[in-house]
C-alpha cells in the first residue's frame, strides 16, 4: 500500500557530496516515519538516519553524524539524505524505508520497525 522510489546514487570521489531522494506514495496522509539504511555486502542492512513524521526529530548513526543530514518535505512526499564528506567506507546500496507510527514525533531506528522499503540506489565512493 506504500510505494517508495529512491534515487540519486552514483560514483563520487572521497570528500565529495551526494543527495539521495526518496519519493513515497500511498497512505502518506497518515503518520509515517522515514529512514535510510545501507548494505555494503552480505545480508546485513545498517541503519544510517531516520526522521519523524512531523520532521521535528532526527537520529543518526555515529558513523555518519556530522556528515549526513536527513530531511523531508511532506508537501512533495519526499525524504532526502544529504551526504557530505563522503568516505570509501560509505560505499553501499542505500535504501529508504517507511512505516506508520502512532506519534508524529517518534523516530524508529531499527530495521524491524520498518515495513516498507525502496528498491535501493548504489553509492560508490572512490579513494
Amino acid at each position: 500500500q506504500v510505494q517508495l522510489v529512491d534515487s540519486g546514487g552514483g560514483l563520487v570521489q572521497a570528500g565529495g557530496s551526494l543527495r539521495l531522494s526518496c519519493a513515497y506514495s500511498g497512505r502518506t496522509i497518515s503518520n509515517y516515519a522515514m529512514g535510510w539504511f545501507r548494505q555494503a555486502a552480505g545480508p546485513e542492512r545498517e541503519f544510517v538516519a531516520a526522521i519523524s513524521w512531523n520532521g521535528g526529530n532526527t537520529y543518526y548513526a555515529d558513523s555518519v553524524k556530522g556528515r549526513f543530514t536527513i530531511s523531508r518535505d511532506n508537501a512533495k512526499n519526499t525524504v532526502y539524505l544529504q551526504m557530505n564528506m563522503l568516505k570509501p567506507e560509505d560505499t553501499a546500496i542505500y535504501y529508504c524505508a517507511a512505516d506508520y507510527v502512532g506519534s508524529p514525533s517518534f523516530v524508529p531506528r531499527r530495521r524491524y520497525q520498518y515495513n516498507y522499503w525502496g528498491q535501493g540506489t548504489q553509492v560508490t565512493v572512490s579513494s
